[in-house]
């Protein structure tokens, strides 16, 4: 008994100094690209004029900070993100639940789902923008358009792969097709939902985008699109930056409710 306790405490430090040193890694990287930059643009190895510094992009943040400006672009992308986002998961989640309790409606429906998660997305933006105005509706649906028709077909593919037997047992127990949908099937792929939702954050974060710069008065793609415009690239590399740092936290989250999620799973289990 003591020799597995010395076994566990011995994997657990393992464990432990592994993700430390993932850790450590990942912030010497990022670290050592900051100071390479900022070293590069201050000896005139680059042109900091074309390729900015890190030092000069935190003090057009500090700059925006100070009037406001920076959190109302942020505050508008990640509204337009998060609504995106949520009527993404709804309408992929509703129309998923109809394609499988109309196995026909499937078979009609999905040529045209592959056509239209094939179609590149940057290319139905202007076509928005045209029909619906440059508002702040019309970012939304550029958001959703890029999510959507790939959501749907694999949370479809997901669905029809769940066990056949389960699926039978309910109907053995004389339970219909909702019953099956709801004791069964949605429970079985809640997991692959929780994955399909951290693919569609990224997703709908990319088709706002591509909707503010096309159509948008505010927000950080229309700081992206008006500072290359100008030549503001500390605008341009600052709203990539930021960018990158709501994608990381979009992500960060869903990943704890993915971690909740099993937590509760175990408990109950």
């Amino acid at each position: 008994m003591n020799e597995l306790s010395k076994n566990q405490l011995h994997y657990l430090n393992m464990h432990r100094r592994h993700k430390r040193i993932i850790a450590v890694s990942r912030v010497s990287i990022l670290l050592t690209f900051l100071f390479l930059w900022e070293f590069s643009a201050n000896t005139g190895l680059i042109d900091s004029f074309i390729f900015s510094s890190p030092s000069r992009i935190a003090l057009c943040f500090l700059e925006m900070t100070g009037d406001g400006s920076i959190f109302r672009h942020i505050g508008v992308t990640l509204y337009e993100t998060l609504v995106s986002f949520i009527l993404v998961i709804f309408f992929s989640l509703f129309v998923t639940v109809l394609l499988w309790l109309f196995r026909k409606l499937s078979e009609i429906l999905e040529p045209y789902l592959v056509v239209l998660n094939s179609l590149p997305k940057s290319a139905l933006a202007p076509l928005l923008i045209v029909w619906l105005g440059a508002n702040r509706t019309t970012i939304i649906i550029a958001g959703m358009s890029v999510a959507i028709f790939g959501s749907i077909l694999n949370l479809y593919s997901e669905f029809s792969e769940v066990d056949p037997d389960k699926i039978m047992l309910i109907y053995t127990l004389h339970g219909n097709r909702l019953h099956a949908l709801s004791k069964v099937v949605i429970p079985s792929c809640i997991p692959a939902i929780i994955s399909t939702m951290k693919v569609n954050i990224g997703l709908c974060l990319v088709g706002v985008i591509i909707g503010e710069f096309i159509g948008g008065r505010e927000g950080l793609g229309y700081m992206i699109i008006y500072g290359s415009q100008v030549f503001k690239l500390d605008w341009l590399l600052m709203s990539i930056c930021i960018l990158c740092v709501i994608a990381m936290l979009l992500y960060a989250l869903i990943g704890l409710v993915e971690k909740w999620y099993l937590g509760r799973c175990k408990i109950s289990g």
